[in-house]
């Protein structure tokens, strides 16, 4: 019989060593060419969907993740950053990790779901200044901007999600018996398997297509006589008005907020975006670090995690040192100009591409 890893998919290599660059710490290049390799064939993104998936599965069942701990490497974006000891073939390695995950997380997928509810809603939440990257149990990805909440509920025939705030960029694992829909103040996108962004405004609510393509339809609550005219009633009692209105890629509708709750559905104009506005747009997707009083052992710690090049600290004294602001995770040289321009810290450097950092004298 055959071992179940022993199998030659080369987009779940890629995609595995994608990954593990991920939990390493992606510089902006990286990040631009991993969403590059995404977009370029959707099995791209479902063999990364995957992989997250059964990860994100591990995570819940902690028997068996502290089984597998002594030979799986768990990807996590607060893993140490590692020097390995002498060049290796990654490849062997990484599949075995990657692979015996995945197929003991899909060996007890239908184990977990026999003991979870049919449907079971979570709150995901980001702070002002926040961020945060969601792997679905179904192996759809949610990013959340900052202050945005979101509330997601994976029923047995379809998917919903509700943008309570802010801002996030869905990417749906395909699906076609289950609908991923996200539905924000009245407004419902369906997609079964896409990519987009929606942003829920004071006025108006934002969607903007990235990937494939999706319905936007106006999901007021339905009145008390039945199903309006011309539309369809959900199972959780919102109506789908009208006729819904499709966007493809690169396409976006700003949608204007009725008044009141019976206000007629707005109207809802499709546009064309540009390459750039649409990499200005999706701008809060590039990981940034913030800092409020952190000491700088656990600033250099990040950097460090995210840059090749490499901060020590040759004054014990300045571990404690609070630091605070907004930074560029990639942007590790600015960082040590604005300690160099404090004047109370040192900076040499090494042949080797080390920094180290000393208390001036």
């Amino acid at each position: 019989m055959n071992d179940p890893l022993d199998h030659d998919d080369p987009i779940e290599e890629v995609a595995s060593h994608w990954l593990t660059q991920q939990a390493e710490g992606f510089s902006s290049a990286q990040k631009r060419d991993f969403d590059r390799w995404c977009r370029a064939d959707p099995r791209h993104a479902a063999a990364v969907a995957r992989l997250e998936a059964a990860c994100a599965l591990l995570e819940k069942m902690p028997r068996v993740r502290a089984e597998l701990q002594p030979v799986v490497e768990f990807p996590a974006a607060s893993r140490p950053a590692r020097v390995p000891a002498a060049p290796a073939r990654p490849f062997p390695v990484l599949r075995l990790v990657v692979g015996l995950a995945a197929v003991v997380a899909l060996a007890a997928l239908g184990w977990w779901q026999w003991l979870q509810p049919a449907s079971s809603a979570q709150l995901y939440a980001t702070s002002a200044g926040g961020y945060e990257r969601v792997v679905l149990a179904d192996g759809s990805i949610v990013e959340l901007n900052a202050n945005t909440a979101v509330r997601v509920e994976l029923a047995p025939a379809e998917r919903r999600v509700a943008l309570v705030r802010g801002e996030a960029h869905f990417t749906v694992a395909p699906d076609t018996a289950r609908p991923f829909v996200v539905a924000a103040h009245g407004i419902a996108v369906r997609a079964v398997g896409t990519a987009f962004n929606v942003r829920l405004a004071a006025s108006a609510v934002e969607v903007l297509v990235t990937e494939g393509k999706v319905a936007v339809s106006d999901a007021r609550p339905a009145p008390a006589a039945g199903r309006p005219r011309g539309g369809r009633e959900d199972r959780d009692g919102s109506a789908t008005v009208g006729s819904p209105t499709y966007l493809s890629a690169n396409e976006r509708t700003l949608i204007a907020l009725p008044a009141v709750a019976t206000a007629a559905a707005p109207a809802r104009l499709v546009e064309p975006i540009a390459t750039e506005a649409l990499r200005e747009a999706l701008s809060w997707q590039e990981r940034k670090l913030v800092f409020t009083d952190t000491p700088l052992r656990d600033v250099v710690a990040q950097f460090n995690r995210r840059n090749r090049t490499q901060i020590l600290l040759g004054d014990p004294a300045l571990a404690e040192r609070p630091v605070g602001g907004t930074f560029a995770a990639d942007n590790v040289e600015g960082f040590i100009r604005l300690l160099a321009g404090s004047g109370s810290i040192a900076v040499e450097r090494r042949g080797d591409g080390t920094v180290v950092l000393r208390a001036a004298r």
